[in-house]
């Protein structure tokens, strides 16, 4: 009966997202804002990819592990900020079914990654203060490769699955996404055909990508912070303390604004609530990593520094070049 009901509906070829809808006036002062944050955020996480590829000094495997961090941000601003700084330049906002789809699946995709990549991040600072005599032992360039391999692949092998039963569905109206960009729960809602299957098939993906690696990193900082408490030293502990603390703001903020959106029932949260938990994961995470796990570090600060200086150098001496060869001309 329902697919007799949807068979006899056009569907449609593309969604309008309303974004926030309500702030109409606001428009304008939230593309700069939106455009100064997405600007940052590449520039920051950018910086950090270059730096750890260039510096041998940074080929270790948190370095690694961070590089895969920043490169996987940059890819997680990219899916969704463009698009809505377009959206609230140009005011317009259709996408194609498509499009909508796609979107998701890449977002859907990173943010998997992540979670599984904070996870093997925190099992490495754990093997590194807990067990540091077998830390070089067991995290070799090949386990490592393995392990940000398999956050990877992992991910976008759960994501595929959802996406290919989205696009089993059939939409015909109402065009419009309640959101500011093409998450699962609004875009569903717009489905003619029946969603049980899929919206439970997410449910579990959702919490395998999301509790698994939630409990495994709690856990290895519950064990990072037993063994800084037996540091005899008071400034050994407060400064191990303070990044730590900074590390579980960071995870805290992302998982705890994951499993709120998607492991509680949809009706449940009302949606202006789950767009601002959306800023903070899709927008304010990704600003904020770069300064939390890398920028505040002294070895990174030290690559930066050198790296600047080198540039500079460089810059110099193709100046000098330059003014020579006018001269002999």
């Amino acid at each position: 009966m329902a697919n007799t009901e949807w068979r006899n509906q056009t569907p449609i070829t593309e969604f309008i997202l309303l974004e926030f809808g309500d702030l109409q006036k606001l428009q304008f002062p939230l593309f700069l804002l939106f455009l100064v944050i997405y600007i940052v955020t590449m520039a920051g996480n950018l910086t950090i990819v270059v730096l750890v590829v260039i510096d041998r000094h940074l080929h270790t495997p948190m370095y690694f592990f961070l590089g895969n961090l920043s490169c996987l941000e940059t890819c997680y601003s990219s899916t969704i900020m463009p698009r809505m700084l377009v959206s609230l330049w140009a005011k317009d906002r259709t996408i194609s079914v498509s499009s909508c789809i796609m979107q998701f699946y890449f977002f859907g995709c990173l943010a998997g990654t992540e979670c599984f990549l904070l996870s093997v991040m925190s099992y490495d600072r754990y093997l590194a203060i807990c067990n540091p005599l077998r830390y070089a032992a067991i995290m070799n360039t090949r386990a490592c490769i393995q392990m940000a391999a398999g956050c990877w692949i992992s991910s976008f092998a759960i994501n595929s699955i959802i996406v290919y039963l989205i696009f089993q569905l059939v939409f015909c109206g109402p065009k419009e996404i309640d959101h500011f960009f093409c998450d699962f729960t609004p875009l569903i809602k717009l489905s003619c055909s029946d969603t049980h299957l899929l919206t439970l098939a997410d449910f579990s993906f959702s919490t395998i990508c999301a509790l698994p690696p939630f409990l495994l990193t709690l856990a290895s900082y519950v064990c990072i912070i037993i063994t800084i408490l037996r540091i005899p030293s008071t400034t050994g502990q407060q400064k191990a303390f303070s990044t730590c603390s900074s590390h579980l703001i960071v995870v805290t903020t992302f998982f705890g604004t994951l499993i709120i959106i998607y492991m509680v029932p949809p009706d449940n949260t009302p949606i202006d609530l789950k767009k601002i938990f959306s800023v903070f994961y899709t927008v304010l995470t990704p600003l904020v990593n770069p300064l939390i796990y890398s920028f505040r570090n002294k070895e990174v600060n030290i690559s930066l520094r050198n790296s600047v200086r080198k540039f500079v150098a460089y810059m110099r001496r193709q100046k000098k070049i330059t003014r020579l060869s006018v001269r002999f001309k």
